[in-house]
């Protein structure tokens, strides 16, 4: 038998903004705000949101069983579809549907049924629209037992649909703190289980566009994957214990918690990467000052693998002139050249060592 979630706000929301979330709730907006400060000091925002939401896209890939590399992900960038395997091509269509769902949202500073839906349709290359047939339940992945059966009705799952995206941009609904809103939203979107396929991925996007929508993020540069994978078991276990005995508590720490950890973990990965485009900066003076351009810097900071085209396209100049750049800088030391086929690619080897540490 389907469970069918309630519908939000929830009654009574005071008694689950206990004493411990609410604590939990003021860490989670200190290191928020820091993490939005820090964000702001990159000089070209394109290097945070191609970084980052590809490491994103890799974890939460990830969680679906997706798995794949760095080097996989970083190389299909450059290679024609025919030339990626499928794992990261699902990475990149995931770090796509982010980027572009994340410019509608920044514009529009609210989330409507479209943007979810468009998530999804980028995510999965179709377009199935929500759930009209039966048969979806959640399972143990180890055992196969039915852990979950979610809604199975049509017509329940677009009320519920409605109903949440009223809840995510309508404030009046409910007074909780934006990232306990956030936390249940997330719980309700995963009840729900709207789509066929997709679900959790398309769950974790609606996460950074709710921080974006309300101001908590001007960048999309929290994500939670990687704490999610480090307490994967714990998620769904939560997931489940909130539909099985209404205790929200435990849920809503274990999100605050996910929010502290990843913000901290990401305002420390951000540093690295301004302390490491300094120290290129100061040596590209030195030691390149004719091809020294900040729109350089920034081309070899938002693409870990680079390649000619790119740097044709970005600084404006010709194939000629980016070849002998590149060259340079490989000569250098600043990149490591590789081939693939006939083509040349460029590494930006402390870049990509940084992002895989903080993997």
């Amino acid at each position: 038998m389907s469970q069918t979630p309630p519908t939000l706000p929830l009654a009574n929301i005071e008694q689950f903004e206990t004493r411990a979330v609410l604590k939990k709730t003021a860490e989670a907006h200190r290191y928020l705000a820091e993490l939005k400060g820090v964000a702001a000091t990159i000089p070209n925002e394109a290097i945070l949101i191609n970084t980052l939401t590809l490491q994103e896209a890799k974890d939460s890939s990830e969680i679906e069983n997706i798995v794949t590399t760095h080097d996989e992900i970083y190389k299909a960038a450059l290679v024609s579809e025919a030339m990626v395997n499928a794992a990261a091509k699902e990475v990149q269509d995931y770090s796509y549907a982010l980027r572009a769902s994340f410019q509608t949202v920044r514009k529009q500073k609210i989330i409507r049924l479209h943007d979810i839906l468009g998530v999804q349709q980028k995510l999965e290359k179709n377009r199935a629209d929500l759930r009209k047939l039966p048969g979806t339940d959640l399972k143990n992945a180890r055992t196969g037992e039915i852990i979950y059966t979610p809604p199975q009705n049509a017509d329940d799952i677009e009320r519920l649909m409605s109903n949440l995206v009223e809840y995510i941009n309508n404030d009046e609904l409910c007074e909780a703190d934006p990232l306990v809103k956030m936390a249940i939203i997330h719980h309700q979107f995963e009840s729900i289980h709207p789509f066929y396929d997709g679900n959790g991925r398309t769950g974790r996007i609606i996460n950074i566009l709710y921080l974006v929508a309300k101001d908590l993020l001007d960048l999309p540069v929290l994500y939670l994957s990687r704490y999610i994978i480090q307490h994967k078991a714990d998620y769904y276990q939560q997931l489940q214990q909130v539909r099985e005995t209404g205790q929200w508590e435990p849920w809503l720490l274990y999100m605050l918690e996910g929010v502290v950890q990843t913000a901290q973990s990401t305002i420390t990965l951000i540093k690295g990467i301004k302390t490491l485009m300094q120290d290129y900066k100061n040596r590209m003076r030195e030691q390149l000052p004719k091809i020294y351009r900040q729109e350089l810097l920034n081309n070899m900071f938002r693409h870990p693998y680079t390649k000619i085209e790119f740097i044709v396209d970005e600084l404006g100049i010709s194939r000629i002139t980016a070849t002998k750049y590149l060259e340079q800088l490989v000569d250098c030391g600043f990149l490591h050249k590789e081939k693939i086929g006939r083509a040349n690619y460029y590494i930006n080897q402390p870049l990509c060592n940084l992002l895989i540490k903080h993997a």
